[in-house]
């Protein structure tokens, strides 16, 4: 096999496995996106020229939004070949000032709240709208329809815990499968009344808008239901690489989600009043069944792949500092990035049901479905805009000119999502504003907290000079000690001397330090520095992608100073007492950082270290 033909091989099988990732919500949107922006509460008559308008809307939001916007712009800000919201972020440079940055950060830190707020609708409307066309075969499975949807998110995350990569090799042939039938359901009909493909020509979109005008405006909030998959594309670049991900794109997706869109588009235009539910109604008869099967297994995957992406996102928020440490299981040996947070998970799956049994159905669920989306699509834009001057060497008039246009479309798309508020749309901006709060108050915490013990810092220099007028006792064997900060002596060891007035021959202190890149490969991540007196000092470095291992890290060293026989590794353990005295934090936040710090995993299981070589010191710091 030639070296071209094994590249391009490589390249089809990483598409292929995109498919099963990447496209899974933006894929299953033609469940529900044309039905809602023609539903009977946005006002807009089922007629041939209004159909032909929304499908010219959502053609051309698929085009500007998903092609121009994520497709060709966005996947270029990649950090170091991984992207979301926070690796854009990290990305900021100074150049515009420290004030600007940090508003931009604070926007960014947001941005990936909102994701949450939205993130617990996904799952709950796409495997909802899919079995909903159980009642469009027979009226039978009408009461069925929401126990059939919790029993099927709750299977979902009752198997999380085993990891997706048994079973991840066959989710990209089942999209494609699924793609494959959206685009054969579209054509069939689109054969039937050809008339549709005049939705190419936006002046129909702007036809729409003049037709119909504030109702217009509120379809547009259901339109934007197309391209809510759009974030994933970006955010999942580091597992396929963007090369797969354009080629997916424009070779299967694209093509086929627009198919699917005229196909119902001229199916309504011969069938008004199919529009309860245009994608089943389009269908022959002898298939519903069949497709209602498949298309579970769609949605199923696109909640998936959500899933895992909040699992991603949550332990890149406690890498950058902004959430205490969770129980992280690595459920792969192979793929470091498949992981599982048993407590996102449960809360997702709470919110999901929750979601499906208060809202009843997928209707209602879109009511609440996108004002999250749209305001992080807007800060994506922004902090795009921003980074092409910082890191690519746009000037500034050249960002601007990319940027208006598509903030214009993101605001456009946020103020008609804003009017879901009173429906639902409060659900996703409340679990944000919490989230939100949740992360500022353990970063303001965790600052105080390290403001208040480097007050008791020493200066290794200092303590060395000291112990050459007066030496310190020492016992056989090596003690490993955690540190925040590097070349001082941690609060444990200062502790542990007063306590016991002894040392261990060997001395490693280690610190482990986050980067602002998503990996720092193992070679990389260890600087060792020998001292005087048995001390070594050991600079740990991991990505924010990356979960600590000080293990590995340590056997990596060149200098085999890693001897599990007799090493111990001692941590220590803040206890967070509440005050009168006033810092920082309001009265809330303080109460809200005690719970935190107390309910956070333990260092040790967090850094992975051997549970019977772990010695923890405990110190009292009062806020």
């Amino acid at each position: 096999m030639s070296h071209g033909q094994e590249y391009n091989g490589k390249r089809i099988g990483l598409t292929i496995a995109a498919l099963g990732v990447v496209f899974g919500d933006i894929g299953t949107s033609p469940l529900y996106a044309l039905r809602e922006a023609m539903a009977e509460e946005t006002g807009i008559a089922v007629t041939q020229s209004n159909v032909t308008g929304v499908v010219s809307l959502i053609i051309w939001s698929l085009v500007l939004v998903v092609a121009v916007k994520y497709v060709f712009l966005v996947l270029r800000a990649d950090n170091d070949g991984e992207g979301g919201i926070l690796a854009l972020t990290s990305l900021l440079d100074t150049r515009f000032g420290v004030s600007w940055r940090r508003w931009l950060f604070l926007c960014g830190l947001f941005g990936a709240a909102l994701l949450y707020g939205d993130g617990a609708i996904t799952p709950a409307i796409s495997v909802l709208s899919a079995v909903e066309g159980l009642e469009v075969a027979t009226p039978f499975f009408e009461p069925y329809i929401i126990p059939i949807a919790v029993v099927i998110l709750v299977a979902l995350f009752s198997i999380q815990s085993r990891g997706t990569h048994a079973i991840g090799r066959v989710f990209g042939i089942v999209m494609m499968m699924w793609f494959a039938v959206l685009a054969l359901l579209g054509a069939s009909h689109i054969l039937d009344t050809p008339s549709i493909l005049l939705a190419f020509d936006p002046r129909h979109a702007i036809d729409f808008f003049a037709d119909n005008g504030f109702a217009a405006f509120v379809s547009l909030g259901a339109v934007f239901l197309v391209v809510t998959g759009g974030e994933a594309l970006y955010a999942d670049i580091g597992h396929f690489g963007v090369g797969p991900i354009r080629f997916g794109w424009f070779s299967l997706v694209m093509p086929s989600l627009i198919v699917t869109y005229l196909g119902q588009g001229a199916f309504l235009v011969s069938s008004p009043t199919a529009i309860e539910n245009p994608f089943y109604h389009m269908a022959p008869e002898w298939s519903l069944i069949p497709l209602v099967i498949l298309a579970t297994s769609a949605t199923v995957i696109a909640s998936q792949a959500l899933i895992t992406g909040a699992f991603s996102l949550t332990m890149q928020a406690i890498q950058f500092g902004f959430l205490p440490r969770m129980e992280i299981r690595h459920t792969s040996e192979e793929e470091a990035g498949q992981i599982y947070l048993p407590g996102v998970n449960w809360a997702l799956m709470i919110a999901c049901v929750g979601l499906v049994l208060a809202f009843q159905t997928s209707s209602n669920l879109a009511a609440a479905y996108g004002v999250a989306v749209t305001g992080t699509m807007v800060v994506t834009t922004l902090i795009f805009a921003t980074v092409v001057v910082d890191r690519f060497g746009w000037k500034p008039w050249q960002a601007a000119a990319m940027a208006v246009p598509l903030l214009a479309i993101d605001t456009a798309f946020f103020a008609a999502n804003l009017l879901k508020i009173p429906q639902g749309g409060w659900f996703p901006l409340v679990v944000a504003a919490g989230i939100y709060f949740v992360m500022m108050t353990w970063r303001k915490g965790r600052n105080l907290v390290n403001t208040l013990m480097r007050r008791a810092d020493i200066a290794l220099k200092e303590v060395f000079t000291t112990w050459d007028a007066e030496p310190v006792t020492r016992v056989p064997g090596t003690a490993i000690y955690m540190s925040a900060e590097p070349w001082v002596m941690p609060p444990a060891l200062i502790s542990n001397l007063a306590a016991n007035h002894t040392l261990h021959e060997s001395v490693i202190l280690v610190a482990v330090m986050r980067d602002d890149v998503p990996r720092v490969p193992v070679v990389k991540q260890l600087e060792v520095t020998e001292m005087t007196h048995g001390f070594t000092q050991m600079i740990m470095h991991f990505g924010f992608t990356q979960q600590p291992n000080v293990i590995e890290a340590l056997r990596s060293s060149d200098d085999p100073v890693y001897n599990p026989a007799d090493t111990v590794f001692v941590l220590g353990r803040e206890t967070i007492r509440s005050t009168p005295r006033r810092y920082a934090l309001s009265k809330a936040q303080e109460h809200l950082f005690v719970f935190l710090h107390r309910n956070a995993s333990d260092a040790a299981r967090y850094f992975r270290l051997p549970s019977d070589r772990v010695i923890e010191i405990g110190r009292i710091v009062e806020i």
